[in-house]
């Protein structure tokens, strides 16, 4: 997160600029465990404020599962893991009815869904049928079991990572599923620098599995989640900068190397993901620098590119890179 910019809108409210430095704890504690990703730091920030989900994507042993570990630790909410493999079942994620001879009927029995944030780990480890089980408790916040719904906890977060798709023994997540992730992260492989200071941490000692030991700890709760939501959606946008992200989601279905753009909701969606983020730059309003910033990770994901350009080499995240290029930029 960076300083605020100038510009003129709405400023920001002292309960605000509160409410934004206990985003900012949680990430100077996220930096105890985790080095050289600030990008994805930044994107789960962004992705629980706007109330939406992360998908984190990168080979293995670039901190991944310790990156969502590291953020529960440093939040004061219920999370779960649910280790994704081939033969998990959609029960295992969702809870199941159960046969209770003392009152001979059937008990619903909470799955580990049933939590503030939920760890989804390696989901592209399960075949398409399982991830579905993620999709009503993603989009609607509850679960429905036998005719049955079930709320969900407030507030809800699904981080799922993922290997790169071409790893053996992954499949790859069916479309609807994407598009109910708000943020697409990529985690890259580190600089030398930062891969030096990982090191020399674990040299001195710094033990992975007790974060405790390494200072982390809980900075911020459900009320300061939800007041930051509150916030959020304070931030106002222009019918300029509404304009110029319509027009940028809209570019991408007249592209020659897309075969589906995105949808209404991924538009929706970057509108979200702005707000956040210059909420976090400390200001009461989105610029088109802000969508700028926010339209790679939160429409490349939602892009089914054609066979040719596949072929071709190209990728989702420069289709809209150049989208973001040549589309004309409101003053």
């Amino acid at each position: 997160m960076t300083e605020p910019t100038h510009g003129t809108g709405r400023a920001l409210t002292d309960d605000e600029l509160a409410t934004r430095q206990s985003l900012i704890d949680v990430r100077a504690e996220i930096g105890k465990a985790v080095v050289g990703q600030d990008g994805a730091v930044t994107g789960l920030i962004i992705a629980l404020v706007a109330d939406g989900h992360a998908l984190l994507e990168g080979v293995p042993g670039v901190a991944k599962t310790l990156l969502v570990r590291t953020l529960a630790t440093a939040l004061d909410i219920g999370t779960n893991r649910i280790q994704f493999t081939p033969d998990l079942m959609p029960a295992d994620i969702t809870g199941s009815l159960v046969w209770d001879a003392g009152s001979s009927s059937f008990d619903f029995r909470p799955g580990p869904v049933f939590t503030n944030l939920v760890l989804a780990d390696e989901i592209n480890r399960t075949p398409p049928k399982t991830q579905s089980a993620l999709l009503e408790a993603m989009e609607e916040h509850q679960v429905s079991v036998d005719g049955q719904t079930h709320r969900l906890a407030d507030p809800f977060m699904v981080v799922a990572t993922q290997n790169p798709v071409e790893y053996e023994g992954t499949y790859p997540l069916p479309e609807a599923q994407l598009d109910r992730f708000l943020l697409k992260l990529e985690l890259p492989l580190p600089s030398r620098e930062a891969e030096l200071e990982v090191v020399a941490r674990h040299q001195g000692g710094f033990d992975p599995m007790s974060l405790g030991e390494a200072g982390v700890r809980a900075v911020a709760g459900p009320e300061q989640i939800l007041a930051a939501r509150s916030a959020a959606r304070a931030v106002e946008a222009s019918p300029a900068v509404l304009s110029y992200l319509v027009d940028l989601v809209r570019e991408t279905r007249s592209s020659p190397s897309v075969r589906l753009g995105v949808s209404p909701r991924g538009a929706t969606a970057l509108l979200r993901a702005s707000r956040v983020w210059a909420f976090l730059q400390g200001r009461g309003f989105v610029t088109p620098d802000d969508v700028k910033a926010m339209a790679p990770s939160t429409l490349a994901h939602r892009l089914s590119l054609t066979a040719e350009a596949d072929l071709e080499g190209v990728t989702a995240r420069a289709v809209v890179e150049g989208i973001l290029a040549r589309v004309p930029v409101p003053r």
